[in-house]
Formats: C-alpha cells, structure tokens, sequence
C-alpha cells in the first residue's frame, strides 16, 4: 500500500450533473484523480458537512442510496465511492472539502469497507469528524478522538468484539450498537432493524452538522 502523502497530492476531478442537486435527485457520478488513482463515487444532496460511504465486498456505491437520501434530505452531503482502499477514501475527503465546500466529514464504513475505513482513519484522524463502522472489527488505538459508532447484530458473533472496541477506543463519545437479527453490515438496514439503526446514524451526523453551519 502506498504511502498517503498530504502535502506532494495533486486532486483533478470530473463532474457530471453537480449542479442543481437537492434531495429529491438522483445522485451525481463523479469522479476524481489524486496521485494518479482516480476514484469514482455518487454525490448526493448539499451542505458544509459531509459524510463518506464505504461499501462491503458485496455492495457497490448505489447499495447506500437509502441511508445516502436521508442523509441528503438533512442538509448534508453524501459521497459513496465505488473504490474503497483507504487512499480511495482519504480522497474522497478531500475532494468534499477543496470541491463541494465541506468543512467536517463523517466516514461509515460497512464489513471489508469498514476494515479499510479503520485505516483511512489511522492514517489521519485528524482529518476526519466521526466514525461509524457496521460489521467491521480492527485495531482502534490510533483512530483519534473522534466520536465513534460501532454496530453489529446480534446473532454475528462479533458483539463482544464491538463492545470492546467502543470501550477502547479513544475519546469519549464511543458507543456499541447492538441490533437484533444475524444480519451483516449494509443488510440491517434492509430488516427491522433498519430504521432505528438509521435513526442512530442521522442523529449522531445531524447534531455533529450542526456545529459546522
């Protein structure tokens, strides 16, 4: 894995059908170029603060369009991106910022998205306003401050993991969110279980939201 280098990065981006977008559109396809790597994504809904989408293996950027369209519908901005290396999502950050005048990012990372999510949060926690990760476990020491969300269902088999990595962690506003049901990552939301994890979501994004208008 390449070494992200902050300072040396030069971003050029592509963008179709940005103009115009409100919270009832269909997301925009954009793309962007950082150290030679070009990243492709939907970009949902307007504001300064913004929230990174990083799908699971078996998922793609349009899999997030529901929780992407109430994220949208709340003042915010939604990029889901279709590559997903830690790289990948640290320009996806950028972007927001130096492109769609973002000031604070969110980054949710769902099962081997949230695995890379963890990294692209190491690599520079302070880069990044919170972090919620669904079905994803890994090394929590470097991720920062940050406020953190951690979801797994209960029937996984990860629950005391998750337990563990919100009481870990560092900062203070960490939380284990456990939900009934097996299912991983991105399908919770697609159970009962979907609208309170949503709501959870939208409650921690909207009050983080509010600090940066």
């Amino acid at each position: 894995m390449r070494k992200f280098l902050l300072p040396l990065v030069a971003m050029t981006m592509c963008v179709i059908g940005v103009q115009g977008i409100s919270a009832a559109d269909e997301p925009a396809r954009v793309s962007f170029t950082r150290d030679g790597r070009t990243v492709h994504g939907l970009l949902w809904g307007k504001g300064t603060y913004g929230v990174v989408l990083s799908h699971g293996a078996a998922y793609d950027a349009a899999s997030w369009k529901p929780l992407a369209d109430e994220i949208a519908q709340n003042s915010m901005v939604a990029l889901a991106t279709e590559e997903v290396e830690p790289e990948d999502l640290l320009a996806a950050n950028d972007y927001l910022r130096e492109k769609q005048g973002v000031k604070s990012t969110a980054l949710i990372g769902a099962s081997a998205g949230g695995s890379t999510a963890i990294t692209a949060m190491a690599k520079a926690p302070g880069k990044w306003d919170q972090l919620v990760l669904l079905s994803s476990t890994g090394e929590v020491k470097g991720l920062g401050s940050a406020p953190k969300l951690f979801v797994a269902g209960e029937g996984e088999g990860i629950a005391g993991e998750v337990r563990r990595m919100a009481k870990q962690s560092p900062g203070r506003h960490n939380e284990a969110m456990i939900v009934k049901g097996s299912a991983h990552a991105q399908a919770i939301f697609r159970t009962p279980e979907g609208p309170r994890l949503t709501g959870a979501i939208l409650q921690r994004l909207t009050s983080r939201a509010k600090q940066v208008q």
